[in-house]
C-alpha cells in the first residue's frame, strides 16, 4: 500500500519538527513537505500533493483557516486536520463549515494523532471528543435554533431514507466499517452511499453532514 503524503503547516519550527518526528514512526506515513505559515502552505500543496495536510489556526501572513478556505475554493481532495491549542467554538465551526476533515487538539497522544492521519486519509473524519462535545453543545444553544433545524430537515429531506439512515450514523461518527455493521451493507456499498449524501447535500465531507444532522435535530 503506498504511503500517506503529509504536508505541515504550523510557524513553530519546532512544533514541526516534533510532528514530523512523530509521524516517522510509522512505516505507512510520509512528511513530503512543510511550510510555515498558510500561504507558504497552499504552495507546498500545490507542489507536493499530499493526502492529509496539518494546519495549524493562528499564523503570520495568512492564517490557517484563510487557507483553508483558498484550499477548498479548488480542491476538495487534499484531506485537511487542523492541530492548534484554539480550541474557541468559533474556530471549531469556522473550520468545519470551511471544509476541514478533523478537528484536533495539540495535546493528543502522538498514537491517536498517527491514527487520525490514517483515518482522514481514508476519507472519514476525525474530532477530538472535547471538540465534538462542544460542537453539540454550540449548535444546540443557538438563539435561532429552530429557524436552523427547519432548515436543516428540509435539506434532509432530499435523501432517501437508506441515505437518512446513513447520515444518522455519520453525524455519530460511525467508521464505514461500523456503519456497514449496523446497517448491514459492505464497506463499498458504505463508501458509495456517503459520496451519493455530499452530492446531494453540496457537501465535501462527513463532518459537514455530521452538522446537519444535529442541527436537524435540536429543533
Amino acid at each position: 500500500m503506498d504511503q500517506v503524503r503529509i504536508v505541515i503547516i504550523d510557524d513553530d519550527a519546532l512544533v514541526r519538527s516534533g510532528l514530523s518526528a512523530i509521524l516517522g514512526t510509522d512505516a505507512g506515513l510520509a512528511v513530503v513537505g512543510e511550510a510555515a505559515d498558510g500561504r507558504e502552505g497552499l504552495v507546498s500543496i500545490a507542489a507536493f500533493r499530499p493526502d492529509v495536510v496539518l494546519l495549524d489556526i493562528r499564523m503570520p501572513t495568512m492564517d490557517g483557516l484563510a487557507a483553508l478556505e483558498e484550499l477548498r475554493r479548488t480542491d476538495t481532495r487534499t484531506a485537511v486536520i487542523v492541530l492548534t491549542t484554539f480550541d474557541s467554538d468559533r474556530y471549531i465551526l469556522r473550520a468545519l463549515r470551511c471544509g476541514a476533515d478533523g478537528f484536533l487538539l495539540k495535546d493528543i497522544a502522538p498514537r491517536e494523532l498517527i491514527a487520525a492521519v490514517h483515518r482522514v486519509a481514508a476519507g472519514e473524519p476525525m474530532l477530538s471528543p472535547a471538540v465534538t462535545a462542544r460542537l453539540i453543545d454550540h449548535v444546540a444553544a443557538q438563539d435561532d435554533t429552530e429557524v436552523r433545524s427547519d432548515r436543516a430537515r428540509t435539506r434532509l429531506e432530499a435523501l432517501t431514507p437508506r441515505e437518512r439512515e446513513v447520515a444518522d450514523a455519520v453525524s455519530k461518527g460511525r467508521t464505514n466499517a461500523e456503519i456497514g455493521e449496523q446497517l448491514f451493507m459492505s464497506r463499498p456499498t458504505v463508501k458509495t452511499y456517503v459520496s451519493r449524501i455530499l452530492a446531494k447535500l453540496e457537501m465535501t465531507n462527513r463532518v459537514q453532514v455530521a452538522i446537519l444532522v444535529h442541527e436537524a435535530l435540536t429543533g
